[in-house]
């Protein structure tokens, strides 16, 4: 099996729940939100699981909380201790060699004047000014806070350094059994990285990565795109649309578990 690329997005928080958008806030998971990254962990990670930690080669993590503390509850048994955390846990049984990484590559992006706020919210303020959310969406809303160069400048890099790094040698080598790699970060940020993984502009099309979800990147779909030109960017299980919204028409990178 060729290497792949796993996203996950960090579990819900407060305002993943209300749907306030969550830039550079730092706010832990709820209660609730690490019950489903722990039965995400469960039923994903493992040697007959879609993560398989063996196989990984490197893991990624954005310099937020969240994410780190969703990297935690998956389990997935890195021999060294996290970076954040003074020592390892002992209970923890070791599963794989990759060492993690923290980085800002994929720090979520900067929403500005508009952390913390609902898209309804949003629409509303730009509205009584006589703005509407353009073409894009709530793209629109980012290209104001941050440049999308700088995004794909900064995601295009890593993007390039697993794929030489870490996924070449396994792809050049048979015998080379690791080569998957993991990124632990955020909604918007992930899904700009499925975009560009492909070599799509930011604003071709938008995906939805729900709170604890996990996505799968690999090559044979990447492949398929160049090659045949189908505008298929990753693998999907179902249509929908973001923030509930008909005029936002999305694919779902990945579902969740919900732990009642």
């Amino acid at each position: 099996m060729p290497p792949r690329c796993f996203i996950i997005r960090h579990g819900e928080t407060e305002w993943s729940l209300n749907g306030r958008h969550t830039g550079q806030t730092d706010l832990p998971l709820t209660a609730n939100g690490e019950k489903r990254i722990q039965a995400t962990g469960k039923a994903l990670v493992g040697n007959d699981r879609l993560v398989v930690p063996k196989k990984l080669s490197h893991i990624y993590v954005s310099p937020r909380h969240r994410a780190q503390r969703t990297l935690e509850l998956l389990e997935i048994g890195c021999r060294e201790r996290l970076p954040w955390n003074e020592r390892r846990d002992s209970a923890e049984a070791i599963r794989t060699e990759a060492e993690v990484e923290i980085t800002e590559a994929v720090r979520e992006w900067d929403y500005g004047d508009y952390e913390g706020l609902t898209s309804k919210q949003i629409r509303e303020q730009r509205a009584e000014r006589g703005r509407g959310l353009g073409i894009f969406g709530l793209m629109d809303v980012l290209v104001e806070s941050i440049s999308p160069e700088d995004v794909v400048r900064r995601l295009d890099a890593l993007i390039a350094e697993i794929r030489t790094k870490y996924q070449k040698p396994c792809l050049d080598d048979p015998e080379d059994t690791k080569g998957d790699v993991l990124v632990v970060a955020h909604g918007h940020i992930l899904r700009a990285f499925a975009m560009r993984w492909t070599g799509k502009p930011l604003t071709d099309t938008s995906f939805i990565l729900e709170a604890g979800g996990i996505g799968t990147l690999r090559y044979e779909l990447f492949i398929l795109v160049v090659i045949s030109g189908i505008d298929i960017s990753v693998p999907a299980n179902r249509s929908s649309y973001e923030h509930h919204s008909i005029d936002e028409p999305a694919i779902i990178l990945g579902g969740q578990f919900v732990v009642e």
